[in-house]
């Protein structure tokens, strides 16, 4: 892949940092212009990429003549408006999910991206990692034999997580936080992608009070007749868990913690990508190659703002 995307960042908290240093550290974007409410975070941006220009305003950034596409990393209540004057202004966009904070705006965002004929890419982390693809190759081969049930296990000790301190503001609240949008989905993303769409059968949230987003969360789904079941929660001291389980009748996958990919025949589960020294950044230069072939055109697995309303709809009515 020869071409770099000229870029637009929206949105300088955690994520747009991230995305930022990804992207001087992997091909397939030039960030050209940045933008964010916050002018603390403009001026530490600025300092941090000197050859950035910091925008006037949202608009300044997405119109700029040297842009092509337009990545999307603030609150989602903003999503709406930042993608749509995107199109209106011929650039594709890769936005963060959810597409926004209630169906009817988030249907018409979907209307708008099909409309525009532009492409239009959602961050779902797990389109791109190693572990995903892996687990892809075992069932198209059945190496796993007739799939028998997923299942789905997070613990988190403080939400939002302190990595995600600087998001609190929004990612602590009911509107628009919580771990079921912000981690549960990625994984009704994938199980949709490799399965179907779930389906909801019952969902359990427990929250704190009126405000605050759930602390618990119990879930059964039905995907084409595989069972999947969710049980996650925040709070306490112990070690977070993140574990997406695929039961067959011949063998087992597991995702552990984002990235490892373990397989077991009924005895203790086994790495099976030694060969990967560090999957986390091999799944970063995944993202950017995935997310920069979809730009262009080629071939991809990156979902579309379509598909993520989907996992939305879902989503939303576990919360429900």
């Amino acid at each position: 892949m020869s071409e770099q995307h000229p870029v637009a960042v929206i949105g300088l908290g955690v994520m747009g940092q991230r995305m930022l240093a990804n992207m001087h550290k992997y091909p397939g974007f030039e960030p050209v212009v940045v933008w964010d409410p916050d002018p603390q975070a403009c001026r530490s941006t600025a300092e941090r990429y000197p050859m950035l220009r910091v925008a006037d305003s949202a608009n300044d950034a997405i119109t700029a003549s040297n842009v092509a596409c337009v990545y999307i990393a603030c609150p989602p209540q903003h999503h709406y408006a930042a993608a749509t004057e995107a199109f209106a202004a011929g650039k594709s966009v890769w936005c963060e999910k959810p597409l926004g904070v209630d169906a009817e705006t988030s249907a018409a965002l979907v209307s708008a991206a099909t409309a525009s004929g532009l492409a239009n890419i959602v961050n779902f982390s797990l389109a791109s990692a190693i572990a995903t693809h892996e687990l892809e190759g075992r069932l198209k081969r059945g190496a796993l034999g007739e799939i028998q049930s997923i299942d789905l296990r997070l613990h988190f000790a403080r939400w939002p997580r302190q990595w995600q301190e600087a998001a609190s503001s929004w990612l602590s609240f009911r509107k628009e936080g919580g771990f079921t949008r912000e981690v549960v989905s990625h994984w009704v993303y994938l199980t949709q992608r490799l399965f179907g769409t779930p389906v909801l059968e019952h969902a359990r949230c427990r929250y704190p009070d009126a405000h605050h987003a759930e602390t618990h969360l119990l879930a059964m789904l039905d995907v084409g007749g595989l069972p999947f079941s969710i049980a996650a929660s925040s709070g306490g001291v112990g070690p977070d868990i993140v574990e997406y389980t695929v039961q067959g009748e011949r063998g087992a996958f597991r995702i552990h913690d984002w990235n490892t990919a373990l397989v077991s025949d009924g005895h203790s589960w086994q790495s099976c990508r030694d060969d990967i020294v560090d999957p986390r950044e091999a799944g970063y230069q995944a993202q950017l190659a995935n997310a920069a072939n979809a730009i262009a055109g080629r071939a991809h697995t990156m979902p579309d703002f379509r598909f993520a309303f989907e996992v939305q709809t879902t989503i939303e009515a576990m919360l429900e």
